[in-house]
C-alpha cells in the first residue's frame, strides 16, 4: 500500500468515525464506538505481544524493533497504542539533529507538557527575511515527523549582540583668529543695529 492509498484509507475512516458520531440512535452509537475500542484494544494487546516475542531476540530483536517503529503504516500503530519504543524527547531530539545536519539553524530548548520548545540560532540568514513563513515550515515538518507532539514552539534567534563602541569626549579647541560664538552672536546683533539706525 503506497502513501496515496493510506492516506486515502485514513480519511475513509476519518469519515466513518464522524458518521458514526452522527447516529441519530444513541444506543447504536454507544455499541459501534464500544466495539471500535474494543478492536483497538485487542490490536494494541497483539502489538505489545509481537514486540514482547521480539524484544526475546536480544540484539536482533531489538534491530526488528526499529525497523518496525521505522516504518510509517507500524511505527502509526505503535504511537496509537503507546508503544513506540523510542521517548518523545529523544525523537524531538533526532528530527531537530537531522535539520542541523541538513543546515536549519535550529536548537532543542525542551519538551513540557507535550510542547516541544525549540530556539532559531544566530546563524539563521532565512529567518530575518521570512520569519513567520520559515517558523511555520519548521512546525509543520517537525509536527509530521513526531505526530503524537501536543504543538511545537519555536522561539526567535537572540538578537546579535554587537559590542559597544567607545566614544571619548573631546572638548573642542580655540582656534586662532575666531572670536567665541557668544561674542560673535553680540557682534553680529551690533552690526544689524548699526545698519537700521543708519
Amino acid at each position: 500500500m503506497d502513501v496515496k492509498e493510506r492516506e486515502k484509507q485514513a480519511a475513509r475512516i476519518e469519515r466513518l468515525l464522524q458518521e458514526v458520531a452522527a447516529f441519530p440512535d444513541p444506543q447504536m452509537r454507544a455499541k459501534t464506538e464500544e466495539l471500535l475500542r474494543e478492536l483497538l484494544e485487542v490490536y494494541g494487546a497483539a502489538l505489545t505481544r509481537v514486540l514482547e516475542m521480539t524484544a526475546l531476540a536480544e540484539v536482533a530483536g531489538q534491530r526488528l524493533v526499529e525497523m518496525l517503529a521505522r516504518d510509517e503504516l507500524v511505527g502509526a500503530l505503535l504511537l496509537l497504542h503507546g508503544l513506540y519504543p523510542v521517548d518523545l524527547e529523544t525523537r524531538i531530539r533526532q528530527v531537530v539533529g537531522r535539520m542541523r545536519a541538513y543546515g536549519t539553524p535550529i536548537e532543542f530548548v525542551q519538551l513540557k507538557d507535550g510542547i516541544a520548545y525549540l530556539r532559531l540560532t544566530e546563524g539563521c540568514h532565512t529567518c530575518s527575511s521570512l520569519p513567520g513563513a520559515f517558523k511555520q515550515a519548521l512546525e509543520a515538518a517537525i509536527s509530521s515527523a513526531i505526530p503524537d507532539l501536543d504543538e511545537v514552539r519555536i522561539e526567535d534567534a537572540p538578537a546579535l549582540r554587537r559590542p559597544g563602541i567607545p566614544v571619548k569626549f573631546v572638548p573642542p579647541r580655540k582656534r586662532k583668529g575666531y572670536a567665541p560664538l557668544e561674542n560673535s552672536r553680540e557682534n553680529g546683533e551690533e552690526h544689524a543695529r548699526a545698519r537700521l539706525c543708519n
